[in-house]
């Protein structure tokens, strides 16, 4: 066990992030291949019926799969 809060084991397989991970405006994270950012702002539901709560969600359901947080099809 290391006595920093940040460190990668021994054979490189698991990093620990015991800090903060700062990412800067060059930098970016992938997962797979694909590369995830923060999504979208998606706004608070007003929906007063079934189908806009419906559009609603499939609005948020986008902009995760936009941000690389969900995968598409």
């Amino acid at each position: 066990m290391s006595n920093v809060k940040n460190y990668t084991e021994q054979g490189g397989e698991k990093t620990v992030i015991g800090g903060e991970l700062l990412v800067t405006s060059e930098g970016k994270l992938t997962f797979d291949g694909v590369e995830v950012k923060p999504s979208a702002l998606q706004a608070d539901s007003t929906a007063a019926d079934v189908p806009a709560l419906v559009s609603d969600f499939n609005a948020l359901l986008a902009k995760l799969k936009a941000a690389g947080l969900m995968a598409s099809e």
